[in-house]
Order: C-alpha cells, then sequence, then structure tokens
C-alpha cells in the first residue's frame, strides 16, 4: 500500500520548516524528475515541446528546459506548428480550482491531438482536485507528480488523462516527505489468496456461504460459484423454490445451520416476503450486500448491524446517501466528488465497511480508506458485480475480517480481470471466475 492525499501543500511546508527545503530547490528535484523520465525513454537530440503555466508548475518546466538544453533540441511556446517526439505539460498543477479559459482549452485540444509523447508535470492540466475533468484536460502517457501520490489522480474520471504514474521526490526521501494518512493506495502485491495451510482440514473448516436467491437466478449462481472457486467450503443457494443449479452448489429453502456468511441482494427482485427476508438474516453473521437490497425497506436496519459490506455502484450508492438522510444527490453529482460523500457515508456508519464500486474501487471502513485502481474496462458487463459478491462473501465465510474481505476480493477481482485471456470486450462473469482460480 503507499499513501494517498488529498492535498500535499502542507507536505510541502512542513518540508519546508523540517527539513530546510526552499521552494526553488523542490522545484529543481521535480524538474530532475521529469528530466530523469526524458533521458531514460528518448534518445538525445530528441524534440520537445515544455508548455508552461505561470505560477510553480511553470516554472518546473522552465528548470526543466535548462537541464535539457544542449543535448535535446527544447521549444517552450504555447501555441504549436510542427511535429514534437516530446510534450510536457507544465501549465497547471494540483492546486487548479477554477475553470479553463477558452485559449488554455484549445491550446490543450492542439497538445492532445498531437503525436507525441505526453508527460504531465504534477497532473494532467484541467484535472481538479476532487478528480474532475474539464473536457479539454491533457492527457497524458505518463504523470511524474511531485512528492506524493494525489487522491485526485485516482478518481474514476482520471483515469482517462494520467497514463502510468511515476512520483518524484522534492529533495527528501517519501519517508521523510509523507506522514501517515487514512487514504491509502492498493497495490497488487497487496493481495493474499486464502491458500489453504492446514494439511487436516475438512471442508467445515472454510466455512459456509449462503447465497440468498431471488427472481434472477442467474446473479445468485454467478455469486455462488465465485465464492466456491474463491475457498468457501460449502455453498448454498437459498430459494423459495426449487430451481436448476449447478450441481456443486447446494439449495435449501431455509437458512443452514452451519452458515458462516450470507450474501444477499443480487438479483433478488420481490422473490420474497419481508417476513421471510427478515427471518433469513435474524442473525448474527456477516454480510456482503449489493443491488436490489439497498432498495428494500429492511435496508436502513441491517445497517445498524456489525461485520457488513455494502458494494453499491454509483447509482446505487446514491439510493444509499438518500436513505440515509446525507445527501440527495444524482450519480453524476456523486461522480465529481466520489472521495467525500464515501468520507460522509463512512463517519455517520462507522460500522459499514463500504466498496463503492467504479474505475478505480474505493473501501472505506470508519476513517480509513483505501482504492483499488487495477480494474480494467473488461469488467463494465453484467455479472462482473455478482462475482464481486461472491469472492467477499466466501472470505466473510472463511473468517475474514469485512475490511480484510473487501480489499483482498476486489484485488483479487481486477488481477484476474487484467490476466484472462479474452479480449476486453469478450469477458464474461464465469471467465472471470476461472481467472480467479489460476491467480
Amino acid at each position: 500500500m503507499r499513501n494517498l492525499y488529498r492535498e500535499t501543500a502542507t507536505l510541502d511546508a512542513r518540508s519546508v520548516a523540517q527539513f530546510g527545503l526552499t521552494q526553488a530547490l523542490m522545484m529543481e528535484h521535480a524538474a530532475m524528475g521529469m528530466e530523469t523520465i526524458i533521458r531514460e525513454r528518448f534518445p538525445l537530440n530528441s524534440s520537445v515541446l515544455i508548455v508552461c503555466g505561470a505560477g510553480n508548475n511553470g516554472d518546473d518546466g522552465r528548470i526543466l528546459a535548462r537541464l535539457l538544453e544542449g543535448d535535446y533540441r527544447i521549444s517552450t511556446k504555447h501555441t504549436i506548428h510542427e511535429r514534437y517526439d516530446v510534450i510536457v505539460d507544465a501549465l497547471f498543477g494540483s492546486g487548479l480550482n477554477r475553470p479553463l479559459d477558452s485559449l488554455t482549452q484549445e491550446l490543450l485540444k492542439c497538445l492532445n491531438s498531437a503525436d507525441a509523447f505526453r508527460i504531465a508535470c504534477d497532473v494532467p492540466s484541467g484535472l481538479y482536485a476532487k478528480g474532475t475533468l474539464d473536457p479539454h484536460t491533457f492527457r497524458a502517457d505518463i504523470t511524474v507528480t511531485m512528492g506524493a501520490l494525489k487522491c485526485s489522480m485516482f478518481s474514476d474520471a482520471a483515469k482517462e488523462a494520467v497514463g502510468e504514474i511515476v512520483v518524484a521526490n522534492l529533495g527528501v526521501s517519501r519517508g521523510r516527505y509523507e506522514i501517515p494518512s487514512p487514504w491509502q493506495l492498493l497495490e497488487l502485491t497487496d493481495l493474499q489468496l486464502p491458500h489453504r495451510l492446514q494439511t487436516s482440514a475438512h471442508k467445515g473448516s472454510y466455512g459456509h456461504l449462503s447465497v440468498i436467491c431471488g427472481e434472477k437466478v442467474g446473479a445468485s449462481v454467478i455469486a455462488g460459484s465465485a465464492g466456491l472457486r474463491f475457498g468457501a467450503g460449502l455453498v448454498s443457494l437459498i430459494t423459495c423454490e426449487n430451481v436448476l443449479i449447478p450441481h456443486e452448489l447446494m439449495q435449501s429453502h431455509s437458512l443452514p445451520a452451519t452458515t458462516t456468511a450470507i450474501a444477499l441482494g443480487m438479483g433478488l427482485g420481490a422473490e420474497f416476503c419481508d417476513q421471510e427476508l427478515t427471518k433469513l438474516v435474524n442473525n448474527h453473521h456477516p454480510l456482503v450486500l449489493d443491488a436490489d437490497i439497498f432498495y428494500h425497506s429492511m435496508f436502513p436496519n441491517l445497517l445498524k448491524r456489525n461485520n457488513i459490506v455494502l458494494t453499491p455502484h454509483p447509482k446505487e450508492f446514491t439510493q444509499i446517501l438518500r436513505l440515509t438522510g446525507i445527501a440527495d444527490i444524482d450519480a453524476t453529482a456523486l461522480q465529481n466528488d466520489r472521495f467525500e460523500y464515501a468520507q460522509r457515508f463512512c463517519a455517520a456508519y462507522p460500522n459499514v465497511v463500504l466498496m463503492l464500486k467504479g474505475a478505480n474501487v474505493i473501501i472505506g471502513h470508519n476513517d480509513h480508506f483505501f482504492i483499488n485502481p487495477h480494474g480494467t474496462v473488461a469488467l463494465a458487463k453484467g455479472g462482473s458485480g455478482d462475482v464481486l459478491s461472491g469472492l467477499i462473501g466466501a472470505l466473510l465465510a472463511q473468517g475474514y475480517a469485512p475490511l480484510d474481505a473487501a480489499i483482498q476480493a476486489s484485488l483479487a477481482h481486477a488481477l484476474a480481470a487484467v490476466k484472462s485471456p479474452k479480449n476486453n470486450y469478450a469477458l464474461t462473469p464465469f471467465d472471470l471466475i476461472q481467472s480467479v482460480t489460476t491467480l
């Protein structure tokens, strides 16, 4: 895991106060970070256009021009009339808080259309602190961000603009520059699969996941199949009447006594009456909740429980925010400020683990937050969320704490999509489950 920050101005000020750094020295190191990238990737005498603004970000660009001058063909100007090997955006940094004027938008449009390798200094110009993008935001192949990683770079929208992300130090090591943060970036090396190490174990040693099977049986079959393949010793679908399901899954009309976790909501519909559902969850088993349950009248009571994981997509999360009285907004407003609304919900419900799905998943619990940036567009298909619920449910059934279950399942879900040999338009939920088995 790596630290993320909503803002880094306080880290800069702390470095000046504690380590004797100056703005000039930090800008020199910022420029050296970009210089390293260019020298590593492009031969001498390559043409480099550096587009500079008026503030510190522009100064970083001007220093970069000095460092490269003589070895590379350098241009610094606001117009582009020729082809360049490299374009460096040093217009605006992470402090941008006002709309871009029309001239800047036109310039960025021109830079984005150029046939060149594009480098953003700190953050791509047009990316705002909340993670929203101007329509003409600079589209970087690589972003050299200064000092530390910013949350804004890991919004859903930012995924279109930041490219590869590299952190440049500003004159002190990251260990000195950074301070503890409530926000963390998940890395694939954080994944810990539920390998079985106990040699004398039996199926009961690995828990029993019960999936409440609603009107759309397929959603529960997907979740149950994912759960079985992610280590749960037993998986049962709880149905109102007999339905056709895969032979490896069990079926019951009541909650098995050996249940150790419950998955509820995926494809639920109106299959169960309120009394039946209440009876099924009238226990202390950990829950993973998704989809239809967020619109059910019993949902507010479920929020009072411990050991609970919610997995809404943005539209479903706006329903949760309305239901809890936190905010009455639409999905667009939510996506424009995902970090803030995730924090507000987790502050109001510190016993709940929230997994806000999206291009970059946010996982929150109380005052700790984690972003999983490793998902791909291959997951943008019906049933992918059911797989995720099954993975979380399997880990809950095996005794994982809800936050750990959410983190590990999310990483496995993302990595399975990355490693699948299928084209990104062709991945199905069962392809995804198969990929999970080979991680």
